[in-house]
């Protein structure tokens, strides 16, 4: 008979995954949000949580309904070579192209900026994340128990310390809500929606699932079955958590504005906070958890990513692909964080669906008999309106002209696909490939039978 888990040990791996994806996102764009949503809070933290927590918890559950290795066997249902860019594309986004930078930067933003005056802000930020990211390769060159001993009393840590602020947030707000921003005034849930992509959550959650199945199997939980409903419960745990702090620090930005005015970013929003309530002492507390939180994210993204591509190319070593990764977000981090969320929106415009279309491919595999066609179609599909929105966006955010060819493709995809003003565009489009391609492959497997 297959053991089952106690309900602490569901804490403690729900506690895990929450530490695996609580990093510098998890702060700065909720805080960021409720500035900009204001008396709109609501509906736009309502579609944050969906790409937020909701797709996290799906990607999680995915893994574990699949039955894969990997996310790399995941994906290669619909090709093995799209598997590799896929997968190397994904890593790449979580690791030195914007999440690992970011952690320096939002680590920087919190902690040390509020000390430092915005004559010396670049200076302070090149000296911080030489620091920053000599730890993070000096300790993922030589992975030691200290990270996980750091990671298991910091989330505790983080969690406490967070709901003291928000808890003083809810007693005594610091002003009254302000009116909404820009599209947070029109279309509040659709742009928290698109804001929940910043997280890199959901994209994360198909590499973590695999760390949190093998803890679950090193358990004794064997069964597809029971490794399924241990990830759901484990899962409840993590993004449960995450929900809690996403909604009192989107409240906390909201009630900061009247005071503070707007921000540029998330982060002075929590060190103004941390003062206005706890004085110097909790800006100091706050800044010393943030950077050993950002430092665990960083040293765990680094480790993985330079697992991850040493497998892929094994002629060059794993300590080589560290160094060339941490000496990247080092460069990157320097932008400045601001840059790095701008510049990353494309690239999370073109990834994100993809992404949650091979989840919904693998819930609905077994409907589909699973048709390599239908994974096929449905994904080619993705991948052509969420290339253009790519371009789209990048034009945009860079302030030119759209390319002379991306124009006409623009012009015709507003005009003919539901929601593509919203980012929404590949939904139904994507939805009725699978479902068209589901039932023709069904028909044709029925003939077969028949005949």
């Amino acid at each position: 008979m297959e053991k089952k888990l106690s309900s602490s040990s569901y804490l403690v791996i729900g506690v895990m995954l929450f530490a695996l994806f609580f990093g510098a996102g998890n702060l700065i764009f909720p805080a960021q949000l409720g500035q900009n949503a204001g008396t709109n809070l609501w509906p736009a933290i309502f579609g944050f949580l969906i790409t937020g927590v909701g797709l996290p918890f799906l990607g999680i559950l995915a893994m574990g309904y699949s039955g894969s290795r990997n996310l790399q066997e995941l994906a290669s249902r619909i090709h093995p070579l799209y598997a590799v860019i896929f997968t190397s594309l994904l890593y790449l986004t979580i690791g030195p192209f914007f999440a690992a930078p970011r952690t320096g930067a939002v680590a920087f933003d919190i902690a040390i900026m509020p000390f430092v005056g915005d004559g010396n802000a670049q200076i302070a930020l090149l000296i911080f994340t030489l620091v920053f990211f000599g730890i993070t390769l000096w300790l993922s060159l030589n992975p030691a128990k200290i990270v996980d001993r750091v990671g298991k009393v910091l989330s505790p840590g983080i969690i406490i310390l967070l709901i003291a602020l928000l808890a003083m947030v809810v007693i005594k707000p610091m002003g009254a809500i302000e009116s909404p921003q820009d599209s947070y005034s029109t279309g509040a849930f659709v742009t928290g929606f698109t804001e929940g992509y910043n997280t890199m959550d959901a994209l994360a959650s198909l590499v973590f699932g695999i760390i949190v199945i093998n803890a679950i199997r090193s358990m004794g939980v064997t069964s597809k079955r029971g490794i399924l409903a241990a990830t759901a419960k484990t899962g409840v745990v993590a993004t449960a958590f995450l929900a809690i702090i996403y909604v009192g620090i989107g409240y906390l930005g909201a009630t900061s504005t009247e005071r503070f005015g707007l921000f540029d970013t998330g982060g002075p929003v929590l060190s103004q906070a941390s003062t206005y309530y706890f004085g110097t002492f909790g800006l100091v507390l706050l800044g010393v958890v943030i950077i050993l939180a950002c430092l665990t994210t960083a040293i765990g993204l680094m480790t993985a990513c330079g697992e991850y591509f040493h497998t892929l190319m094994p002629k060059v070593s794993y300590k080589m692909f560290v160094v060339i990764f941490t000496t990247f977000c080092f460069v990157v981090a320097n932008f400045g964080l601001s840059n790095i969320i701008t510049y990353s929106i494309p690239l999370l415009m073109f990834i994100y669906p993809l992404a949650i279309v091979l989840i919904l491919l693998t819930f609905t595999s077994s409907l589909f008999n699973h048709s390599r066609i239908v994974y096929v179609a449905a994904t080619t599909v993705a991948f052509m309106i969420s290339t253009i929105d790519g371009f789209k966006t990048f034009c945009e955010i860079i302030g030119i002209e759209y390319f002379e060819w991306l124009a006409p493709i623009v012009k015709f995809y507003e005009q003919s696909l539901p929601f593509y003003n919203d980012g929404l565009g590949w939904l139904l489009p994507v939805v009725t490939t699978m479902v068209v391609t589901g039932i023709i492959v069904r028909l044709q497997q029925l003939a077969t039978v028949r005949a």
